[in-house]
């Protein structure tokens, strides 16, 4: 299942009841009056909408036969000449490599990829970041990473409306710990003499603020 996040301010708090009729009942209320540590407080009672937002997976896939190569030097070397050290380079690599498929350099940004005839060739080049690249007995430093490529999934808008959730907002500060408020909150929620009725869940923030995350 997707989760949504919702940020929860301070003073605020998300209730979801069991039945929706509840939630509905007290949200056309507007306002409520709770007792808290003997006290009365008014809140405000919102009714509960997700901001519009997008969900999507990240797929990351790591070529076994590719690798990027960067940092060639600059020589006054012909650029079909340059694919051909580079091919017999990573050719004749101390860290594996093998038959070389194609060589895709590009001279302006000194940049090139290099891909294998054999699967799983590139795996070898993983953990090196620098590697020999020797043109006409000079012996260069080139640079070596994976060939990643990512794809997007289930690319989505998302905008919720929860009809079983309401939020509170404008609850005034105690000097009961949050742990404390939150569970008067839920008694007076949970009386049928307060229009309420039974809650699944509750969050109450006092101070700062926090993310909770929704199920789609």
């Amino acid at each position: 299942a997707t989760k949504i996040p919702f940020r929860l301010n301070q003073s605020e708090a998300l209730l979801t009841f069991e039945d929706e009729e509840v939630a509905q009942r007290l949200t056309k209320m507007g306002k409520h009056t709770v007792n808290l540590d003997n006290k009365t407080a008014d809140v405000r009672v919102k009714p509960f909408t997700l901001e519009m937002g997008i969900t999507f997976e990240l797929h990351v896939t790591i070529s076994g036969k590719k690798i990027n190569v960067s940092e060639v030097p600059e020589l006054s070397l012909p650029e079909d000449w340059m694919r051909d050290k580079l091919e017999l380079n990573f050719y004749k690599s101390e860290e594996g490599g093998g038959k070389v498929e194609s060589v895709n350099y590009d001279k302006q940004s000194r940049r090139a990829v290099i891909t294998f005839l054999r699967p799983g060739a590139a795996n070898s080049f993983v953990r090196c970041t620098k590697h020999p690249f020797v043109v006409n007995g000079r012996s260069y430093r080139v640079s070596v990473s994976p060939n990643i490529y990512t794809r997007l999934k289930k690319f989505q808008l998302y905008c919720g409306i929860s009809k079983k959730t309401i939020l509170l907002k404008g609850i005034q500060e105690t000097e009961e710990d949050e742990e404390s408020i939150q569970d008067m909150i839920e008694i007076h929620f949970q009386k049928p003499s307060n229009n309420g009725g039974e809650i699944e869940k509750i969050k109450y923030v006092s101070k700062g603020a926090t993310w909770v995350c929704f199920e789609e």
